[in-house]
């Protein structure tokens, strides 16, 4: 089965290639650095030819709230399009776990629209919502850093590591369309304050990590389950011990 993967050359992309050929698929990465651009729709028709699904695990080149919502109705309304031209049968789309409730922020308000976008559309669907990545545990850090302390919220996170999101992201792509949503979540749940404290343990960085309920994530004011499944999810297996203990590649 031919499955084109937007965003193929990316952390999840990649991934997400390298598992759907390891189980016999052909699957081709597409992005701008292989001459298809889903912003302008250059190359799409091409590399759909063929193809029973898509992935789209693309993602926006800025978190600017114009920027961001610009890219995903234009992205996605332009595949969407193509797949319809080219007879493809399932849109599979990454997504991201409390979607909803982080309305507060540009960004997730795109991702919203795209989520939309992609309902309302003719082809048959399955959006995959994850939890925040593990090798975005720095980042979350960073942004609460100020000097020699990190304050960060206290709020509850089920992080995941990157190749769980992409096995879990295959298998929805070679199943059958579920025209909903799959949440995939990590197998542990933490407050964020623990979460980036065993990280900076882990790196050996000496700063003092503050728990403070008022700081914000990326700009929004979390409430306790903001960011982990309120319902059925998907438990992948790697705990951030096992992540942290591996070798860096």
């Amino acid at each position: 089965m031919k499955i084109v993967v937007i965003g193929g050359s990316g952390l999840i992309g990649r991934k997400v290639v390298n598992d759907l050929r390891e189980g016999g698929h052909e699957a081709v990465p597409a992005s701008p650095s292989s001459g298809v651009d889903t912003v302008t729709g250059a190359g799409l028709a091409e590399a759909l030819e063929g193809a029973s699904v898509v992935v789209d695990v693309s993602n926006s080149p800025s978190f600017e709230d114009a920027v961001a919502l610009d890219f995903f109705r234009t992205s996605t309304g332009n595949l969407l399009a193509a797949e319809a031209e080219a007879g493809v049968g399932h849109h599979v789309a990454l997504s991201v776990v409390g979607t909803e409730r982080l309305s507060e922020s540009g960004y997730f308000r795109a991702k919203a629209a795209q989520e939309e976008l992609i309902k309302g559309s003719s082809i048959q669907y399955s959006i995959v919502r994850a939890t925040q990545f593990f090798e975005f545990v720095k980042s979350i850090a960073e942004a609460g850093s100020d000097g020699d302390v990190i304050r960060v919220p206290t709020a509850f996170i089920q992080p995941i590591a990157a190749g769980d999101i992409a096995d879990a992201v295959a298998a929805v792509a070679v199943g059958p369309p579920v025209n909903g949503v799959v949440e995939v979540a990590g197998p542990e749940r933490f407050r964020l304050d623990d979460l980036v404290r065993r990280g900076l343990s882990a790196w050996r960085d000496p700063r003092e990590v503050v728990p403070d309920p008022h700081a914000r994530y990326f700009g929004i004011e979390l409430v306790e389950d903001t960011l982990v499944p309120v319902g059925e999810a998907r438990i992948a297996e790697t705990r951030f011990a096992e992540w942290l203990a591996r070798p860096a590649t």
